[in-house]
């Protein structure tokens, strides 16, 4: 099986890319009305091998460490800049937001629906023997159920027109990103905060008539410029979903390179697929997200529109994933902290407390040489205690007036799209298509099974 490995790590970057395209149609899909197009395939459905979904799996996971190859200082006035953005050093295949890596992964094949731990990144050289490949994608399968996910109609909220027809089917991969925006919200806002005197915003809330967010003392005094102001709508996920999108291309060109069928789609509406209690009654407990519905308020009939207690679930929070007594995905916020100001000192101690990021000496020897790594974190400035102070009223303020965290995008945030990875169907594209396939298309079973 080495040998299959060794063959992909030989593939050109550059022609996989330009040879990248959407392939729809897997081996063994039942009848396609298309009028004279109809097709209806001969072959049976045939699922992604243990090894195949493995290398797909390395591709969205940690890869090594990151580096903190920023300046410490403003070389204007010499003063000392904050330089410890980072909520962790592990590296990925994809950037993210002061790599804060909020991304994880649902899996769907025949076999069951999976969550995807993350593992810590390997030491050394790169792990691509394929025993140590399907080895790390046992590790990392957490299987949540033990089918497929699916519904029993596919019509609307569920799936989107012909996407029924063609989107997790029996013998597909799907591989469905989630996103924790609530560490980097938190972690962002302090970001946001570190600003020169004069050019700190102040957070004003766009759904409670532009007022100030909590920060009407931190204005007054001076600490925030009055006169530069954000709205938190405007901030909205501090770009954190970024990196599913990111992650989802680089498995849509190993998919390529493989010489696998691939197709970024929308999935089964998010709502839905996660249980939100909405849908519940119609569909099910789905993936059995968490959720926190906010206790209406009567201004929740101007700043949100919703109009009865009774339509209050309609702003319901998806806040956490557990399987058994662990928590695989759980955001920062109430009940799973007493308040918001518990929970934004739990990501200063996650990045500067005991055992923190920037506590880890050992980490940071691996990324620096010499005695550079000790001289990073003497040197490099973390968040002042202001900073810390103003982002608990902040976050403080959007709990205490919204009911929830954050307000104005959801905890866990779902992009509402997913990759179906597969065998396509040659016989298909063949007889439909110009250059339908690559030869990597046509040569994938004489070199993969």
């Amino acid at each position: 099986m080495d040998d299959i490995v060794n063959d992909l790590l030989d593939r050109r970057l550059l022609e996989t890319i330009w040879r990248r395209r959407t392939h729809r149609v897997s081996q063994g899909v039942s009848l396609l009305k298309a009028g004279s197009m109809t097709y209806e395939s001969t072959q049976k459905p045939h699922p992604l091998t243990e090894l195949e979904e493995a290398v797909l799996i390395a591709m969205i996971g940690h890869t090594g460490l990151t580096m903190p190859d920023r300046p410490f200082q403003d070389p204007n006035t010499d003063t000392f800049i904050m330089a410890k953005p980072n909520l962790t050093m592990m590296g990925r295949s994809a950037g993210s937001p002061d790599n804060s890596q909020g991304t994880y992964f649902i899996m769907i094949n025949d076999s069951g629906t999976y969550f995807l731990r993350p593992l810590p990144p390997p030491d050394g050289a790169l792990p691509f023997s394929a025993d140590a490949l399907i080895e790390h994608a046992r590790r990392a399968k957490v299987q949540l159920l033990d089918r497929r996910i699916d519904v029993g109609t596919r019509n609307f909220p569920a799936y989107l027109d012909s996407n029924r027809f063609l989107s997790n089917l029996p013998g597909t991969t799907l591989f469905f990103p989630i996103v924790d925006l609530s560490h980097q919200y938190i972690n962002g806002l302090m970001y946001l905060l570190t600003q020169p005197q004069g050019s700190r915003p102040t957070l004003v809330d766009d759904r409670n008539f532009y007022r100030a967010a909590g920060v009407k003392k931190w204005v007054n005094s001076g600490f925030l410029n009055g006169d530069i102001k954000v709205p938190l709508g405007v901030i909205g996920s501090l770009r954190t979903q970024i990196e599913a999108d990111l992650l989802l291309q680089n498995l849509m060109l190993m998919a390529e390179a493989m010489g696998l069928g691939a197709w970024i789609h929308a999935c089964i509406s998010p709502p839905v697929l996660l249980g939100d209690p909405k849908y519940i009654d119609q569909f099910g407990s789905m993936l059995g997200f968490e959720f926190a519905t906010p206790k209406f308020r009567l201004f929740d009939i101007l700043r949100w529109q919703v109009l009865l207690p009774k339509y209050s679930n309609l702003r319901a929070n998806p806040i956490g994933l557990r399987k058994g007594d662990e928590y695989l995905v759980k955001a920062m916020c109430p009940p799973y902290y007493n308040s918001m100001a518990d929970a934004v000192n739990e990501v200063v101690r996650l990045k500067f407390g005991p055992g923190g990021v920037y506590q880890d000496q050992g980490t940071f020897q691996k990324i620096y040489q010499g005695d550079y790594a000790e001289r990073y974190l003497k040197e490099a400035s973390q968040y002042s205690d202001d900073v810390v102070a103003c982002v608990r009223d902040v976050c403080t303020y959007i709990y205490e007036t919204h009911g929830r965290f954050p307000a104005h995008v959801d905890a866990i945030h779902v992009p509402g799209v997913w990759i179906q990875i597969h065998h396509p169907d040659i016989q298909y594209y063949d007889r439909f298509f110009r250059s339908g396939l690559t030869e990597i298309h046509r040569t994938h079973d004489k070199h993969w099974h």
